[in-house]
């Protein structure tokens, strides 16, 4: 059963989402909160799989709430849910560790969908965010921020691994890339957490940066 937390400082959504989650078998929603020092003090006593985060929230917003819950509880998956589909809201909500960020326009099986595929260790996008996650990772790639890695590694990455890159780098989820590639989402999994290994990087979102500064990201064909 995953257990789910809503964070939402409007009651109608927070009541709308547990009614439609709560319809599903494997899904249920343990707790109902306003605003992000509510969500804190929740966790604390009822620790959840997963949060539905709203961004704009009195107190502590969704953004500094997914920043302190990450650093307490960093096995707690996160999506934002929200309306805005701001730049700095979406590289801040990334950068802190969030597993996902849809807007609320989403349909009601896309959301089903994402939290599964959140709990299974994968990452999930609106489709209307994906393309702004990747001029941001240009915008950072042409900017100062620049993400380390020493060559010698580099030159361990396997092909497949070399693929993988190229694709996270162009904002594609484990499954499209198991697709494209035609590999299952388990060897897509395990090539991701080896290349990050070996590239000494800490997450997703720091590969796909990488990947668009060394234009590894920019190849028009895989090899």
């Amino acid at each position: 059963m995953i257990k789910i937390l809503i964070a939402d400082d409007q009651d109608l959504i927070r009541e709308s989402l547990k009614i439609v989650l709560d319809t599903n078998r494997d899904m249920n929603v343990i707790g109902l909160v306003e605003n992000g020092n509510k969500v804190l003090e929740f966790v604390k006593k009822n620790l959840p799989d997963i949060i539905l985060m709203d961004i704009r929230m009195p107190e502590l917003d969704g953004v500094l709430c997914t920043k302190a819950v990450k650093e307490k509880y960093p096995d707690v998956k996160i999506i934002i849910l929200t309306t805005f589909d701001d730049d700095e809201y979406i590289y801040h909500a990334l950068k802190y560790g969030a597993s996902g960020y849809l807007l609320k326009g989403c349909s009601v099986q896309e959301l089903t969908s994402a939290i599964h595929v959140v709990m299974s260790g994968n990452s999930i996008l609106n489709h209307n965010i994906t393309t702004k996650v990747i001029k941001i990772f240009h915008q950072m790639a042409q900017a100062n921020f620049t993400i380390d890695v020493d060559e010698r590694s580099v030159s361990e990455l396997t092909r497949t691994e070399k693929n993988i890159t190229h694709l996270v780098g162009n904002g594609l989820s484990n499954k499209e890339i198991a697709e494209k590639l035609f590999l299952s989402d388990g060897t897509v999994r395990n090539a991701l957490s080896s290349a990050l290994s070996k590239l000494n990087l800490r997450d997703r979102t720091q590969l796909a940066i990488w990947a668009v500064q060394t234009g590894l990201a920019a190849k028009n064909e895989l090899n």
